[in-house]
């Protein structure tokens, strides 16, 4: 795709997701998030000429510029939406795939030492809410949603929801989205917390229903044994 295409393709981009984009000019000339990525394409090249020092403070003026942070050894597919960005950061061995949506205060971080793969791989289509932080060496699986504040440690299929700290992912209700339009209902999310307590107060309503029943010849104890089993 020629420069021109990709600008092109990334204004389009967020006019069909930002409704308080109003036209092409605006968008050019005022979305931070779009000036961080195209700052980062210019560095990313330069760092695969192994321009290692031009790259670097190319990305370090583009984070005083816009707040937001892309290491220029990161690999970014077309189509990212960064909205906002304020606090968005991108470490050097960050995987984003295509038509991926990040909001501000992400982190796509690190959590080791060692000099080979250890920042996260985000599918096509998955969106990562606010304050997000994804970390490690992990996979995020396609048209996945994050949750604003999660924490994400561990590998998530794909077409999950993941809230909380650490992150619980749960399978995603719903029709699957469009084409070109990931899932922006980030605020459409499971409260594990909630429905782990209602599983629990049910449990223990049969536990003290089988406690208090008489007959059968059975024991409390062995009628508790016949009750289901609840997924805590």
């Amino acid at each position: 795709m020629s420069i021109l295409a990709s600008i092109r393709d990334d204004v389009q981009c967020v006019l069909e997701r930002d409704p308080a984009a109003r036209n092409r000019l605006e968008v050019l000339t005022s979305y931070s998030g779009l000036h961080a990525l195209w700052a980062y394409r210019v560095s990313h090249r330069l760092w695969n000429a192994h321009l290692y020092l031009p790259a670097r403070w190319l990305s370090q003026f583009t984070r005083w510029l816009t707040g937001i942070e892309i290491h220029p050894g990161a690999r970014i597919g077309p189509r990212l939406f960064i909205d906002h960005g304020m606090g968005v950061v991108i470490g050097e061995t960050a995987e984003v795939g295509a038509n991926v949506t990040i909001y501000h205060g992400v982190t796509l971080g690190g959590v080791s030492l060692h000099h080979g793969k250890r920042h996260p791989t985000i599918e096509d289509g998955v969106v990562i809410g606010a304050g997000a932080k994804v970390l490690g060496a992990i996979t995020i699986g396609r048209n996945t949603r994050i949750g604003a504040n999660a924490v994400v440690v561990k590998d998530v299929e794909p077409d999950m929801v993941v809230v909380g700290i650490p992150g619980r992912p749960v399978h995603r209700s719903g029709a699957e989205p469009e084409a070109h339009r990931p899932d922006l209902d980030h605020n459409i999310l499971p409260d594990i917390i909630s429905e782990r307590l209602d599983r629990i107060l049910a449990r223990l309503d049969d536990v003290e229903k089988a406690a208090q029943a008489n007959g059968n010849g059975h024991s409390a104890a062995e009628r508790i044994e016949q009750l289901p089993d609840y997924v805590i």
